[in-house]
């Protein structure tokens, strides 16, 4: 009779175990445990003074180790029902370790007896009811391990299965397994980010337990059902020593979900930049559900279509680890509602603005087909309605535009006294808000989608009949408009720092920043306060609640003042009227056409940006009657103190007062929030584009590494402000904490109207988000100032205290220091 079997022939569990035949899967599989051989139980008998080994057992023995190789070996159980499903038999029989050649056999005879012992006994009457019975012996090679431990597929505590736990020690892992030693905790999640249960790693890397975590769900995949493994690191590497089934009960597996999420902050960054309060998030996710709906409505979408459609614009916004993203999935969905979607995909692609396109799984699955035959014709037919609807539009703007204007002075205007109202007062305020604007939000959309039409129309035309100049003619004309509300704000700071300048108090006012330090100067104190009357709702990301506005902290606006004083007066840009004989001498239909639709876009792009101005001040409104709110919770306890508000959702305010809330403890729900905001503020922020898939839970994200400066010398952007400058470059990332010497090139990853206190000081800017309509274009023109905008991953490619050189009318920008 054999009572040796070889490693590959390890299959049958009632022969060799359950742990062997574990380990010669594992070797099938191609995992390359120690190799081994099995002395089945059937080669000792029990005697009167202990086990008694079958005739030739000793010669057999050592046969199987000449096959095996040098040693020392591990000599381990492997009894039927050990390492099965049901029970495990985990550190209930010996395991003797570092055995020579010569001392296989007694090692063997005492793991063999071990299965008669009282503790076995014990074990397998409480979980099988079972006689006990001797195990099948295990002979394997030693691992010469540095660090090693188990390690779980899924949390055998709480049962959830897309977390892998292990646990190391460093040399052999034995006295962990048997519960001698505590090991260095670490747990991977899905996303196979490591985390450390100590407070300093100090047996295995970050990397290394990602390779265990990764072995773990390998053999899972491999057997099918969760794995607990044993490991082991050694010179070579990695070795996996056993695998078993996890006999703990763990959750069910989750159903398999591949239903695919893509968020994506490429455009929407440059309004809602960095962290974002619960309370703004909410408010937007309102205002674009509401805002939109009423668009496609504006573009022939039924009414039934975008009730039936009213998830997609209820959730046109993510907010990924305390960002902003937009859900790309829902506003393609959106467009494919759209008349005239059929006929050209590619171009109503390009609609959302985005620097990716759209993956072929999402693009194949939503939308009808290219339209052909007589759907071909519907979709045009479908196309001259909207073309007819919008013609009436423009023609009835001015009147929408007037009525939109009344609708906001009712409002602003109101007699409403927000630091005496009380808290169902002020929500009453916001209803009306609600009702009276953010619902009917026409006139806005009408002029922004008639502007994109205009604009894009207008530069395509001069593009064609005056090449390179028409282009350079239409920037001129289009963001160098004197009339421009985004303009105002430069030339009415240029104007005061002259009269500053005049009254010789420039240092004082730099080193106080304060409206007092003015008092002796009741013109300058007049001039500032009459601008703080109309832009005081303007600051650094002014369409964020939760951003302090000028009107309570002007020092922002003094340091813009100050530092233009500081500066020599500048030539501003001033934009004549093109003399269009001399561009279309013998054309007069060109030179009538040009004439009429740049004119007209010029229109569209100075009402866009007044009315964002509005919107600005619609915000800033808002702001107030929340802070109110906040401030009559605090009053009666429900919160800390007012700007509490902020990590509260706009549902959960109105609902405290209201009266449908949820729960009452808001300041349980805020003190959450701050923990949460607080630690993804401390995190880099997200890529630009992410992709998930199931249910869209945003992950929480960890460190990146730095990646290697970019080597290239020169890029190009969207010049946008003729002119040119070299100088050092400053990459400002939060203009309400850093600061820019007068003559830097300002380099940014965006720009809003509260960084006119930046740009004063600048002497050219580069900007990576934007467009030649962004806020940053218009004001670089109004400075006179060379202005580059579109250069994606400007402030990773350009150092800070490094020379530029920059050409505004290109947008080229070029390092000039060693790279």
């Amino acid at each position: 009779m054999t009572f040796i079997v070889n490693q590959s022939d390890a299959t049958d569990p009632t022969v060799v175990g359950g742990k062997a035949t574990a380990l010669s899967n594992l070797a099938r599989h191609g995992f390359n445990p120690p190799a081994f051989f099995v002395i089945t139980d059937a080669a000792f008998r029990a005697g009167k003074t202990g086990p008694v080994a079958a005739r030739g057992l000793s010669d057999a023995i050592s046969a199987a180790l000449n096959t095996l190789g040098p040693g020392p070996y591990a000599v381990r159980s492997s009894g039927r029902a050990e390492d099965g499903a049901e029970h495990s038999h985990a550190g209930q029989f010996d395991t003797v370790l570092n055995v020579t050649g010569s001392k296989v056999l007694p090692a063997a005879k005492q793991v063999w007896q071990s299965g008669f012992t009282d503790s076995i006994a014990t074990y397998r009457s409480v979980k099988s009811g079972g006689e006990a019975e001797a195990p099948a012996i295990i002979v394997q090679r030693m691992i010469d391990a540095t660090t090693a431990g188990v390690a779980f597929s899924a949390d055998p505590v709480t049962g959830q299965r897309n977390t892998v736990v292990v646990s190391a020690v460093k040399g052999l892992g034995d006295a962990l397994v048997a519960g001698e030693v505590d090991g260095e905790d670490w747990t991977i999640d899905q996303d196979r980010q490591p985390e450390c249960a100590q407070a300093t790693a100090q047996v295995l890397t970050p990397d290394q337990a990602l390779q265990v975590a990764m072995l773990a769900r390998k053999a899972e995949e491999a057997f099918g059902i969760p794995q607990d493994i044993e490991w082991a690191f050694d010179a070579d590497g990695l070795h996996i020593l056993q695998a078993r089934p996890i006999t703990t009960e763990l959750r069910p597996a989750a159903v398999p979900d591949d239903a695919l999420t893509i968020f994506d902050n490429s455009n929407i960054v440059e309004s809602y930049p960095g962290m974002v309060s619960p309370l703004t998030y909410s408010f937007a996710v309102h205002v674009y559900s509401r805002v939109y709906r009423a668009f496609v409505r504006l573009l022939g979408v039924s009414d039934r279509t975008v009730a039936q459609n009213s998830a997609i614009f209820d959730n046109f916004l993510g907010r990924i680890d305390g960002r902003v993203y937009y859900n790309l999935v829902n506003w393609y969905r959106a467009l494919a509602l759209l008349p005239g979607f059929s006929l050209n995909r590619d171009y109503m692609e390009t609609m959302m603005g985005v620097s990716e396109p759209m993956p072929r799984e999402i693009t194949d699955e939503i939308g009808p087909a290219p339209a052909e035959g007589a759907r071909k014709i519907l979709e045009y037919a479908k196309l001259a309605a909207v073309a007819g609807s919008l013609i009436w539009q423009a023609v009835r703007l001015p009147r929408t535009r007037r009525n939109f204007y009344g609708r906001l002075i009712d409002i602003l205007d109101r007699d409403l006294d927000i630091e005496a109202a009380n808290a169902t007062e002020l929500a009453a305020e916001y209803r009306h808000i609600e009702s009276t604007l953010l619902d009917r939000w026409d006139a806005p959309l009408v002029n922004d989608f008639l502007c994109m039409i205009a604009f894009g129309a207008s530069r395509n035309l001069l593009h064609k009949w005056l090449g390179e100049d028409g282009l350079l003619l239409h920037n001129d004309v289009m963001i160098g408009q004197g009339d421009i509300i985004s303009a105002e704000p430069a030339q009415r700071i240029a104007h005061m720092a002259h009269l500053v300048r005049e009254a010789g108090i420039t240092d004082q006012l730099s080193a106080e920043c304060r409206i007092e330090t003015l008092a002796p100067f009741p013109q300058i104190e007049a001039e500032v306060r009459s601008y703080l009357d109309k832009f005081g709702d303007r600051c650094t990301e002014e369409l964020k609640l939760e951003s302090i506005p000028l009107c309570d902290d002007p020092a922002s606006l003094l340091m813009a003042i100050a530092a233009s004083a500081a500066r020599p007066e500048g030539k501003r840009h001033t934009s004549t009227e093109p003399d269009w004989k001399t561009l279309f001498p013998a054309n007069p239909l060109k030179r009538y056409l040009s004439k009429w639709i740049i004119g007209w876009a010029k229109a569209r792009v100075r009402d866009r940006e007044n009315l964002r101005f509005e919107r600005t001040r619609i915000f800033g409104h808002a702001r107030r009657v929340f802070l109110g709110i906040g401030r009559e919770f605090s009053a009666r306890g429900l919160l800390a103190e007012p700007r509490d508000v902020f990590h509260l959702t706009t549902y959960e305010v109105l609902g405290a007062v209201e009266g449908f809330s949820l729960s009452p403890d808001l300041k349980t729900i805020v003190a959450q929030r701050q923990r949460e905001d607080a630690a993804a503020s401390l995190r880099p922020d997200p890529p630009e584009r992410i992709e998930i898939r199931g249910p869209a839970i945003s992950p929480i994200w960890a460190d990146t590494e730095e990646v290697d400066s970019d080597p290239e010398r020169v890029k190009t952007g969207t010049g946008c402000s003729a002119g040119q400058a070299t100088a050092k470059a400053r990459v400002i990332r939060d203009p309400r904490t850093e600061a820019l010497q007068p003559g830097d090139i300002l380099v940014a990853r965006h720009t809003d109207p509260g960084w006119i206190a930046v740009f004063s000081n600048a002497s050219a800017i580069v900007v990576e988000r934007g467009s030649l309509l962004s806020h940053s274009a218009i004001v670089a023109r109004e400075l006179g100032i060379p202005c580059v905008v579109g250069l994606k991953g400007a402030t990773q490619w350009i150092k800070n205290g490094e020379t530029l050189s920059i050409d505004g009318a290109s947008g080229k920008v070029e390092r000039c220091d060693g790279v």
